[in-house]
């Protein structure tokens, strides 16, 4: 029987665009039938016509691609599909991540990405749990055996409800963690490291910690980090100074962005020192305009290609593709992935989902034991695992009061705010988003 890949947001063209195109160049997915579903009928045809000309370029129209529209058509998209790849985004840019900013900026909180933490995570959790939940039960009704590779935001909660709560085999996917160390290493000047390095990886996702690294022969290289990070950022403006700080006062650096971390702890955006935003280079907004500049080069991108028609394609670093080869094949591949605790990292909690080292096979994803991790950075994680929890809680349970918990107890949130502030802007940010969290009671 053929392979069959569901991909899920398909409208997210570009991303559908790497990670499809990535199956097509590789033998052992390149026959696959691809299923794209989407609920908006314009993306959903952008990406059928892109994919149709890579798979045309670069594949000989040997895969088989499929579109599936709306809800109705979804349990056919999932039927019997071996792989199921996620990227859908409840709500939108307009009106909901515009939302999840400018309620918040009424009350005096100001965000940077606001997809993961923060007031603006829980509320992207709340309203895309529900639907993963349907999509979790077409799933375990029409291809219970399928691999959930989700790349949503926000990753832990996502993740989290689904591993708990479905019977659906899962893992999460990020960017940040093969692109860590490479990144660092460059920022410092330290490019003739790269080569051979070893490194350790493992925490919570967008907050997983470079545990080690180690040159081609066995030599420590955090010693010149931590000296060189901190002359860095005594000396020049430059935009990972938030990551870079957290060497300095932590010890040790992590996978996501500067602009990310600054908002997942109650140290940098401060309204009683708001010379720390310059001081530090904390882009405030940011994800509004990245929207905004996405959209207009999509606007673009889309008629370059839909001109001539040429596009082509080279596998990318994305996961999903080695991970599916590793699974038809056989043949083991390493990734860092995000999955329940069951007895992996020993001083965060079991229901927690943490990023660890994986090994893939045909068995699936075999996660790796790390043990403790650093007082510090357990102690620093936690403080976000608390509001991922609360969230997964509140989600399950569709319970206002829990909603509560969660914010007052996210550090940015609870650093600048009031519990009647808090509460009154989860109110109306739940108000806000109307029908997208009306199940929240």
């Amino acid at each position: 029987m053929k392979m069959k890949i569901t991909f899920m947001g398909a409208g997210s063209t570009v991303f559908a665009r790497n990670v499809l195109g990535d199956c097509m160049c590789t033998p052992a997915l390149c026959e696959a039938e691809i299923a794209l579903y989407d609920i908006n009928e314009e993306r959903l045809k952008d990406s059928e016509i892109i994919l149709g000309a890579i798979n045309k370029n670069v594949n000989e129209s040997r895969a088989t691609i499929k579109t599936y529209l709306g809800v109705e058509n979804r349990k056919e998209a999932l039927r019997d599909a071996d792989f199921v790849v996620n990227a859908i985004q409840v709500g939108g840019y307009d009106p909901c991540t515009i939302t999840d900013f400018e309620i918040p900026k009424k009350y005096g909180l100001r965000q940077t990405i606001a997809d993961t933490l923060g007031i603006g995570g829980i509320m992207r959790a709340l309203r895309t749990i529900p639907v993963m939940e349907e999509f979790a039960r077409d799933m375990e009704e029409v291809c219970p055996n399928t691999l959930f590779l989700n790349y949503t935001n926000p990753m832990a909660m996502l993740i989290g409800y689904m591993q708990r709560y479905t019977k659906i085999r899962t893992v999460g996917l990020c960017h940040s963690v093969q692109v860590c160390s490479e990144k660092l290493l460059e920022k410092l000047g330290m490019e003739d490291k790269l080569e051979g390095r070893r490194e350790l990886i493992a925490g919570i996702n967008h907050m997983g910690w470079l545990l080690e690294l180690h040159d081609k022969d066995g030599n420590d290289l955090y010693p010149e980090i931590r000296r060189r990070a901190a002359e860095k950022n005594a000396t020049e403006k430059h935009d990972d100074m938030v990551r870079f700080e957290y060497i300095k006062h932590l010890g040790y650096y992590c996978t996501e962005s500067s602009e990310h971390n600054a908002e997942y702890n109650p140290l940098f955006i401060k309204s009683r020192y708001p010379e720390m935003i310059e001081k530090y280079n904390i882009p405030l907004d940011e994800y509004p305009r990245r929207c905004v500049e996405q959209i207009k080069g999509w606007e673009k991108e889309r008629e370059d290609i839909l001109k001539d028609g040429k596009v082509t394609h080279e596998r990318s670093k994305e996961y999903a593709s080695y991970i599916m080869e590793a699974v038809v094949t056989g043949n083991p591949y390493k990734i860092g992935g995000n999955v329940l605790n069951t007895g992996l990292i020993d001083n965060l909690p079991s229901d927690a989902c943490v990023e660890v080292p994986c090994m893939v096979d045909a068995n699936g994803i075999n996660p790796c034991h790390v043990g403790r991790l650093p007082v510090q950075l357990a102690a620093m994680n936690m403080t976000n695992i608390n509001v991922q929890l609360l969230t997964i809680e509140a989600a399950a349970t569709r319970s206002k009061e829990k909603i509560y918990q969660a914010a007052m107890l996210e550090p940015h949130t609870a650093a600048e705010l009031n519990i009647d502030d808090i509460k009154a802007m989860c109110d109306e940010l739940i108000e806000a988003h109307g029908e997208y969290m009306s199940m929240y009671k």
